[in-house]
């Protein structure tokens, strides 16, 4: 059985790895996303949930938004507190705001309290792209740089002898003196292509 913990993390996991970034409304020099797509984001993976909304009134006439969000999974329950103060569009605090102003507020309150969640948390934390995805662009670009490890430079010699190709060329094509130089990314151009090479020479040999 899981915990509230662990559900708690395995929400965040999966929301926290959804890309938002054709969802971002930008507004002066500020990031948002669509309550309406967040909301069914939301509904999407975890449709078992529900929320709260509150004003609290100050003497000053400011008004702060107050939501609490709560998700369940099976027998357990997870809620996330979250508040926003009704801004002006240049974000500064707004005295007795109208009830468009508060509504708009209540909504991107919301987001926000579905975004301690996970969901398009990377915007508030000044990233560009889910964690996931960073971590994807990360290993690419260490392929580029990395060189491969003899077992590798013996598997793609090999291959290249299999598909009856030149090595020597292939090794000026990439501009290395031995197979060992050539970086991760070469190797999995290389051995895919003899690979491809290989499949195609055993079709040729079955007809």
């Amino acid at each position: 059985m899981t915990t509230a913990t662990s559900t708690a993390g395995h929400i965040f996991d999966t929301l926290s790895r959804v890309n938002v970034n054709e969802h971002i409304e930008k507004k002066n020099g500020l990031s948002y996303l669509s309550w309406a797509w967040a909301y069914q984001t939301l509904m999407q993976y975890y449709p078992d949930n529900s929320y709260e909304l509150y004003e609290e009134r100050y003497e000053n006439g400011n008004v702060m938004v107050h939501c609490t969000l709560t998700i369940t999974v099976g027998e357990h329950s997870v809620s996330r507190y979250m508040w926003l103060p009704v801004l002006d569009f240049r974000n500064k605090p707004v005295t007795n705001p109208d009830a468009f102003q508060i509504n708009s507020t209540r909504m991107r309150c919301l987001v926000k309290c579905i975004s301690m969640f996970g969901l398009g948390a990377y915007i508030y934390a000044g990233e560009d792209i889910p964690q996931s995805e960073a971590d994807a662009a990360q290993e690419e670009k260490s392929n580029l740089v990395s060189t491969i490890t003899k077992e590798q430079a013996k598997l793609l010699g090999e291959a290249v002898e299999h598909a009856g190709r030149d090595l020597a060329k292939l090794m000026k094509h990439y501009k290395v003196n031995k197979l060992s130089e050539m970086t991760v990314a070469q190797y999995e151009q290389a051995l895919d292509a003899c690979q491809k090479q290989i499949a195609k020479n055993a079709a040729t040999e079955q007809q």
